[in-house]
């Protein structure tokens, strides 16, 4: 009530002021009392004109959308003016910091791993972050304010989102990632929705995998167990001469030396995945390996092949010398079951111009078709299931060898041709090779050692 007083002051002095001014001039024309009273108007007609002149600035200030500062004049509409560019200015200091939130907020969701789309009442695209974009096929800013079915067609979505039950989420293609995408629906406000989607592809492919992987070690492991519960009960019911006795043993040995084996691949497998990663400070000799390898190629081939080892001399791998052994193992005894009688086994070590280390275990054999190539390493995965299961395979063996390439930072490389043989390479990074070059050089030695040292 400050601004009263003096507004009601200063028209009171107009008027007066005008009324004296009045009286000045009629008593020259001897009508004082008609000049007070025409003075007394025009005095109060100035005093409304300044304070409508003020107004006027004053609204076209706020026509103006509050550009700049307010009118700064005294009186009523000073007070008003300073009164409403400080409730403007504090109203835009919380929209922004209402937008800055909102930003915030929008940023957040757009940094998670999951799709978050939000639909109005008539199920129209109100937002949208880039993941829920790639899960739906849309885009982000051209598709909102469209209609969701419009725009992702599948039945399945469809039917979700029209039947109003939201209890359970449901799996989709996604139109644009090709994969499975989990949709879950939560409604909120007046008939808004909140659409979650999370790509579950790598999950459901696991989830096969693990179906898979049980499905196969059960029957890998039921079908030596039917053999040997077979010949028990036989054993048991049947008399047998001491020939067929002797057999029947034999087999039950093979079998359980099958079921051992089996379970001995599936306990390496998990050694290798739940364990560190090799040392890279531990050098095993190469030449060890080679002559491990080869005793047992040797025993297992029985002189029906031509096995050659070469190029090893003093060539080391930095790593789990148990590891290697068995992976090189691996490749080797599945170059002797898979190359006829008369065939040949190269197993060679090499330098590669980059420093990288490479053994490389080649046959003569039956060779592999190309179709079959991408899924050699995968458990259980056998080009000829009757053969495999005849030379003794668990199907397990190449994963094997695939899992400590890569826990040794390098790779297995598979080429390979039918009637033409196999070639198996695993090869190790410059890091993790070391050994003196043709010639006795030691340079190389210490060369490799300082990488593993830097590394």
């Amino acid at each position: 009530m400050g601004w009263l007083i003096p507004r009601l002051l200063a028209g009171v002095l107009s008027v007066v002021v005008g009324a004296l001014a009045g009286i000045v001039v009629g008593s020259v024309s001897h009508w004082p009392a008609l000049g007070a009273l025409i003075g007394a108007a025009i005095g109060a007609l100035l005093h409304g004109f300044v304070d409508a002149w003020r107004g006027h600035r004053f609204m076209d200030w706020l026509r103006r959308q509050q550009e700049g500062p307010a009118p700064r004049d005294a009186g009523f509409w000073g007070e008003v003016g300073y009164r409403v560019e400080r409730s403007v200015r504090a109203l835009e200091r919380r929209v922004d910091a209402e937008h800055a939130h909102l930003d915030q907020f929008l940023s957040a969701i757009e940094a998670s791993p999951n799709g978050v789309m939000l639909l109005d009442a008539s199920d129209q695209i109100e937002w949208c972050n880039s993941v829920a974009a790639d899960h739906f096929g849309l885009d982000p800013l051209r598709d909102r304010r469209q209609r969701i079915t419009n725009l992702v067609r599948s039945p399945v979505f469809v039917t979700y989102l029209q039947s109003g039950d939201y209890d359970e989420a449901v799996n989709i293609t996604g139109p644009g990632s090709g994969g499975t995408v989990a949709v879950l629906i939560r409604p909120y406000g007046a008939g808004m929705k909140l659409v979650l989607s999370q790509d579950i592809t790598e999950r459901e492919r696991n989830d096969a995998m693990r179906r898979d992987f049980v499905a196969n070690v059960s029957h890998e492991i039921r079908t030596p167990l039917t053999v040997l519960a077979g010949f028990i009960e036989t054993m048991g019911s049947l008399p047998l001469t001491e020939a067929e006795r002797r057999r029947v043993l034999e087999l039950m040995s093979q079998q359980t030396v099958r079921m051992q084996t089996l379970v001995g691949d599936l306990l390496t497998l998990a050694q290798l995945e739940g364990s560190p990663r090799p040392p890279a400070d531990r050098w095993v000799p190469v030449h060890r390996l080679f002559a491990q390898v080869r005793s047992d190629a040797e025993a297992l081939s029985s002189g029906r092949h031509a096995l050659r080892f070469s190029g090893a001399d003093a060539a080391q791998i930095a790593g789990a010398e148990a590891e290697l052994l068995s992976a090189l193992a691996n490749l080797v005894n599945n170059a002797v079951r898979y190359t006829p009688s008369g065939g040949s086994v190269d197993v060679s070590w090499t330098l590669r111009s980059d420093g990288a280390g490479e053994i490389e275990v080649r046959d003569s054999g039956i060779g592999i078709a190309r179709e079959h190539l991408p899924r050699l390493t995968e458990r259980f995965y056998r080009v000829d299931g009757s053969r495999s299961r005849d030379t003794g395979g668990t199907g397990l063996g190449l994963s094997i060898v695939k899992h400590v390439a890569q826990r040794h930072g390098g790779e297995l490389e598979v080429r390979s041709e039918p009637g033409k043989g196999s070639s198996f390479k695993l090869i190790f990074p410059a890091a993790r090779v070391r050994g003196a070059e043709p010639g006795g050089d030691a340079r190389r030695t210490v060369q490799s050692a300082d990488r593993i040292d830097a590394a």
